[in-house]
């Protein structure tokens, strides 16, 4: 199965809509918790979350971005941009 990258970045002054859904997000994550590769917020300057970034195995790039449609952050219009992209792992070996 091919890596698929989820980039997402959330809109300006949106730390109240993340928290609200932050619950029900991992819990989406955590239904392909065996095919997660990473997954985790991105960081501003001052190390608050500004988006998402999660690479994870799917059969194709329709099915990963169906995934990221239907995440709840997505759902709950967090997200300014979403980018899915195909990724390989080179390193570490």
């Amino acid at each position: 199965m091919p890596h698929f990258a989820i980039h997402c970045i959330d809109k300006p002054d949106s730390q109240a809509l993340r928290a609200e859904t932050r619950a029900a997000h991992l819990a989406h994550v955590d239904t392909l918790a065996d095919r997660v590769l990473v997954a985790g917020p991105l960081l501003d300057m001052e190390g608050q979350p500004m988006g998402s970034l999660l690479i994870i195995d799917f059969p194709e790039r329709r099915d990963a971005v169906a995934f990221a449609a239907a995440d709840p952050y997505a759902q709950a219009g967090l997200f300014a941009s979403v980018a899915v992209t195909s990724w390989r792992k080179v390193f570490p070996a």
